[in-house]
């Protein structure tokens, strides 16, 4: 009989592979060798650590992760022993955006920065965003800074050679380009910085002393995408060139650098992806990609409905830099979720765990209402 091993802190899974495997729920990070050895298949989240440790001499066919990243997964050591690997690519990216624009509006009225709105749109002082990877995550973030009335300049050098190639093929117009920036310009020119960015050897340390160096003095600094992208010491020494500093992500999870923790203007225990919305998606589509390799055509259409509808539906245009913070954070009361880490950094892991899952919101730009997918 099938065998699958499943994080039980995946939200909305339980019961739903039984009629079909022998199921086991465990912790992710008590998900161990012994464990997995007669295992088919694991479902997990960042918290297991999937290489050869793990694999080894284990009977694992298919890891499906409900995340939207795999930097906890060797895919090289997969790839070498037939192990496919599937990820929830876009689940949360609408609940990042979220987090990035509740955070950054809640810090700028709190400190009175200069933040755009749709009321100063036409602004001779126009903001700049710049958004380092441009995925899900960051297209989202960048779509929704255009609205609210940022100049926005995107880096990503393996998007550009996408949209290279793509033209090349004929499948998109030279009309249909989107303009693309080096790091070092969007560094240099950008009043707010927000991290995006996968996580490979190409990318882990990228914001080192040399790249803090480069950014103006007075501008904001967001990380939402992996803690191992910013070098910790680093970003210490150049804290008094910013005017704020917003980190979800954390070196050495969950034992975080505590004297940085206690620095930054706002911090929250990774928990920027999670939304009702956004974990429904990575489970429906972990049991989905799952479904499909083992044949289970009852689970190959699977959905989850929420017991109650959202309802968070929003109009910025009217709307001044105080306002808009008491929008969003009505939603998202991100100073709440500050307070309770730096209060007690040792609780990282189960802050996380225990986190109440919000809801999404949905922005109605004037003639429609959208989350910027």
């Amino acid at each position: 009989m099938l065998k699958i091993l499943v994080d039980i802190d995946i939200p909305y899974i339980k019961g739903v592979f039984e009629p079909f495997a022998q199921v086991e729920y465990h912790k992710g990070s008590d998900i161990t060798n012994d464990k997995v050895l007669d295992a088919d298949a694991l479902i997990v989240r960042t918290r297991t650590r999937c290489n050869e440790h793990l694999l080894k001499n284990s009977s694992v066919k298919l890891i499906s992760t409900a995340t939207i990243g795999t930097d906890h997964i060797d895919l090289e050591y997969c790839k070498s022993n037939n192990i496919k690997v599937v990820n929830s690519a876009g689940c949360n990216a609408a609940a990042v955006m979220q987090h990035v624009f509740t955070a950054l509006y809640a810090l700028a009225n709190k400190k009175g920065l200069e933040l755009p709105n749709i009321l100063n749109y036409n602004s001779d002082k126009k903001k700049i965003l710049g958004v380092i990877g441009v995925g899900n995550v960051g297209s989202k973030v960048a779509a929704l800074g255009e609205f609210l009335g940022f100049e926005v300049l995107r880096c990503d050098p393996i998007k550009e050679k996408e949209q290279t190639i793509s033209f090349n093929r004929g499948e998109i117009k030279i009309s249909e380009f989107q303009d693309f920036f080096s790091l070092d310009y969007v560094l240099e020119n950008s009043d707010v910085i927000t991290m995006h960015t996968w996580l490979d050897n190409t990318t882990r340390g990228m914001a080192n002393n040399e790249f803090f160096n480069k950014i103006k003095n007075g501008a904001i600094f967001i990380n939402a995408s992996r803690g191992e992208v910013v070098d910790d010491e680093s970003l210490m020494r150049n804290l008094n060139r910013f005017s704020g500093v917003i980190l979800d992500v954390w070196n050495n999870e969950p034992n975080i650098n505590q004297q940085l923790l206690q620095s930054v203007d706002i911090a929250t225990p990774h928990i920027a992806g999670y939304s009702m919305e956004g974990k429904i998606n990575g489970t429906v589509l972990s049991v989905r990609q799952t479904a499909q390799f083992f044949d289970l055509d009852e689970l190959k259409d699977f959905s989850i409905t929420p017991d109650e509808p959202n309802t968070n539906f929003i109009s910025l245009d009217d709307k001044n830099i105080c306002e808009i913070a008491a929008t969003l954070e009505n939603i998202f009361p991100i100073f709440e979720e500050d307070l309770k880490l730096k209060s007690n950094p040792q609780s990282f892991e189960q802050l996380r765990s225990n986190y109440k899952y919000r809801r999404e919101f949905y922005v109605n730009p004037r003639t429609k209402t959208t989350n910027f997918k």
